[in-house]
């Protein structure tokens, strides 16, 4: 990446260190310890949506690194990155609904929707410059 513009830089070792830690811990955590998870969500325990979300995360974890050492490029890291801020928003809006229309008041609920929106704020400098250069 010698030619690459600052914010594509950024966004190159942003993407798979912020993918991984966020979306592969949050899959391992849906696997692994889904009872739990599920538990301290006041959502239902065991189900097979649980399980298949935990998929989906650890799915753009794995591909946010073969994007990274495949040196796939900027396209690719905004394509990887984009999908799961998307996924992101969604599951935001779910937490925001189970809190406001259920009255789900556990602390996932409540913090999701703010933990979104400064995630978007992380991303959105060199998601933006890399893809309106």
């Amino acid at each position: 990446m010698s030619s690459a513009t600052p914010a594509e830089s950024v966004l190159h070792l942003l993407s798979p260190w912020l993918l991984v830690s966020i979306a592969g811990s949050s899959g391992i955590e849906g696997l692994i310890f889904g009872k739990q998870a599920a538990a301290e969500k006041g959502f239902e325990e065991g189900s097979n949506y649980q399980k298949q979300s935990a998929i989906a995360l650890l799915s753009y974890a794995v591909i946010s690194l073969a994007v990274y050492f495949g040196g796939l490029g900027t396209n690719a890291e905004i394509t990887i990155v984009l999908a799961f801020i998307f996924f992101m928003i969604f599951s935001a809006s779910n937490h925001a609904y189970q809190a406001i229309v259920n009255r789900n008041f556990k602390w996932a609920n409540l913090n999701r929707p703010f933990l979104t929106v400064m995630l978007i704020v992380a991303v959105w400098y060199p998601v933006v410059n890399s893809l309106f250069k």
